[in-house]
């Protein structure tokens, strides 16, 4: 049976479970409680490290996937497919130069495109935590993470006596958006049994001039964890998912007709132990990616397109993993050390024909496998000074299972062939708290080397010039980069600021040329680059409930080799924001101001989006307000694009002909006016 007819029963049930208690149990509110607050713009908890809470409520209307959630923090944006499932970029830089991971595990997905990217398999509002460090300023998560690393993570339950936690929500929205989640745990002092789960999906929208953009998505995940809690230091955590979905994109050829999402985890974790050692911890995955793309599900084959005729692409990529690490502390000094160890194989399998795909055996074509040892630690120098090192290293096997490459079916002549790489990486940061004002500054700088991932190895129609592909041509990816910040905190005011500057060797960068009736032909090649930009925010709070804020970000990117532009650097963005939060009512206000951007490098890009031309700067308004019933019950409801104005993000992808664009590329618009309403619910 299709996942999406368990649609009406799945809502039912949510929102009896959510609704039934919070009638039932519904208190008075304390005068003291304040309604939680619309999340618009993150702010740093520390250096470089930004967290928030995916369950809060949004705005614009909350996230469909991780990357939309990203887009709160400031230096974040998203390469633009339509509706749902856009890919990360982190001040310009987009794929495995970001640290991906859900619960410590990594979920790469399996599209040579890049259709089904990592965050596409991530509901935000399912996790309680989203952890971003900036830059290559921490080696505990894994190699390779020049621009920065992502974790989502979920907390460990814990209690005191039995009993039952229950939070859920349903949202409606304009162009039929409708969610439902629900987050159910029941346990004892001695263990607990955690359900969360969502379901979403939504109708193609309209942009601001009243032009339907396919658009549509349907959407729902399920995860289980048990854990053994046998003291208040100690979890042994069992955890197994599943999820689905399908994506209607207006920027591509094929839709998505299949994101089937396997999990299963298991983690251990003793805090506060006697003595020197302070923490262990260990973990291992198992995660797998089953997708399938086909031109006749979502839309119907396009006769004058270069895929004239029903056909599919099903596209596996199954990632194992574990980490074990040791934490240990003393009177001025902490550090964590450990091992950590990845394997990935990926699969796929095609076919003319409605299904047809089915009968047709997989065939293996690239398996990764990375072993790292890592080791990060801080030193109270003197009371209020801290030097901060980490360093890493990692072994990682790429082997090419092709037969054949390329369109025509030729021998690949780099069958069977195996590059290993020994990628080094570290850091080294040094913060200090200012006595006479409540301001901390830091400096660091970071290293870190990247092996070329599955879609820059196996995705390119041609390698550099001279190589027979780019499995044999290309060199990994070396990133060194400065740091700096600063960051005042008092009781009316928070402001901070950050900037960065890196010079990157053998930046790999992809070339898309005419490719006749199959579409543009692409090519990757390694140049040197070099990237610099900057990060600020304030906000004050004149009085009571009141908030004022805002926020620039900036991103620069230059080819050294050509003295142009690198691509996909998106531009200058402003947010400012005024809110209040009360006891019973909240509202807020945000203004979102994009420049124009003309520094571009038409035809060059990453392995999704290219260079389109310059972008037009746009600015939008939206509005949120909710009130709390009681403590139990809260209602937001908020308006995007208040004007209806019609606009393109400058990173995005190309309108697909077989939805009415034109040949020469254009932009996707975003969604005109969107107003949504959101009910919250816990027990």
């Amino acid at each position: 049976m299709h996942p999406f007819h368990f649609r009406r029963p799945l809502v039912v049930a949510i929102a009896f479970a959510c609704a039934a208690p919070a009638v039932l149990h519904a208190e008075a509110m304390g005068e003291a409680a304040t309604l939680d607050r619309v999340v618009v713009i993150a702010t740093p908890v520390s250096p470089l490290t930004y967290e928030t809470d995916p369950t809060l409520p949004r705005q614009p209307v909350p996230a469909s996937d991780g990357a939309d959630y990203l887009k709160t923090i400031p230096g974040f944006t998203a390469l633009r497919n339509g509706g749902t499932n856009g890919d990360p970029v982190l001040r310009g830089m987009f794929g495995s130069r970001l640290n991906l991971l859900t619960n410590d595990g990594s979920m790469p997905g399996a599209c040579p495109a890049r259709m089904d990217n990592p965050l596409s398999y991530v509901a935000p509002e399912t996790y309680d935590r989203l952890v971003v460090v900036k830059g290559p300023q921490t080696v505990l998560w894994g190699p390779g993470a020049s621009a920065g690393t992502v974790r989502f993570e979920r907390d460990t339950p814990r209690f005191d006596t039995p009993g039952l936690r229950i939070d859920g929500s349903l949202l409606a929205g304009s162009h039929g958006r409708n969610d439902q989640v629900i987050d159910a745990t029941a346990g004892a002092p001695q263990g607990y049994a955690r359900l969360s789960a969502n379901r979403s999906d939504a109708d193609d929208y309209r942009d601001g001039d009243g032009r339907r953009v396919p658009s549509a998505w349907k959407k729902w995940n399920a995860d289980l964890a048990l854990g053994w809690t046998p003291d208040a230091d100690t979890v042994l955590e069992l955890n197994a998912g599943v999820g689905d979905g399908e994506a209607r994109y207006a920027g591509r050829g094929m839709d998505g007709s299949m994101f089937r999402r396997d999990s299963l985890a298991l983690r251990f974790e003793k805090r506060d132990l006697p003595g020197v050692l302070d923490t262990v911890e260990a973990s291992v995955f198992r995660n797998e990616a089953d997708h399938v793309m086909d031109n006749y599900t979502l839309r119907e084959p396009n006769p004058m397109s270069a895929m004239p005729m029903p056909v599919a692409a099903n596209v596996d990529r199954r990632t194992e993993g574990g980490r074990a690490a040791l934490a240990a502390k003393g009177d001025r000094w902490a550090l964590t050390g450990g091992v950590d160890a990845q394997r990935s194989r990926h699969r796929q399998r095609s076919a003319m024909g409605v299904d047809a795909y089915r009968a047709e055996p997989w065939e293996t074509d690239a398996e990764f496998q990375t072993r790292g040892v890592f080791a990060e630690g801080t030193w109270h120098a003197a009371e209020r000074r801290r030097l901060v090192v980490g360093a890493r290293a990692d072994r990682v096997d790429v082997q090419d299972r092709r037969a054949t490459a390329g369109m025509m079916g030729m021998p690949n002549p780099t069958a069977g062939q195996t590059r290993r790489q020994t990628l080094p990486g570290g850091f080294v940061r040094f913060e200090h708290d200012v006595a006479a004002v409540p301001v901390t500054w830091y400096a660091g700088v970071g290293h870190t080397e990247r092996m070329p991932d599955y879609w820059e190895l196996f995705s390119a129609d041609m390698g550099p010039m001279g190589a027979p592909n780019a499995f044999a041509g290309l060199a990994p990816e070396k990133t060194t980069q400065l740091d700096i910040g600063l960051q005042y905190r008092s009781t009316r005011l928070d402001a901070w600021v950050s900037a960065y500057a890196g010079r990157i060797d053998d930046y790999l960068l992809f070339s898309y040329m005419a490719g006749g009736m199959m579409g543009p032909m692409s090519a990757v090649s390694n140049v040197d680059a070099r990237v610099r930009g900057a990060e600020a925010g304030i906000g004050w709070r004149p009085g009571d409930g009141w908030t004022l804020g805002g926020t620039l970000a900036h991103a620069w990117g230059e080819n050294r080799d050509s003295g142009g532009a690198l691509p996909q650097m998106p531009p200058l963005e402003a947010r400012l924001t005024a809110a209040y939060e009360g006891p019973r009512w909240s509202a807020g206000v945000l203004l979102r101001a994009v420049a124009r951007q003309d520094r571009v490098a038409i035809g060059q890009g990453n392995v999704v989006g290219r260079d389109l031309g310059p972008s037009a700067g746009f600015a939008t308004l939206a509005l949120n307000g909710g009130y709390r019933f009681n403590d139990r019950v809260k209602l937001i409801a908020g308006i995007d694009n208040v004007f209806d104005r019609t606009y393109a993000e400058h990173l995005n992808l190309s309108g697909s002909a077989d939805f009415g664009y034109p040949a020469e590329p254009v932009r996707i618009h975003e969604p005109g006016r969107t107003a949504w309403l959101k009910l919250h619910l816990a027990y």
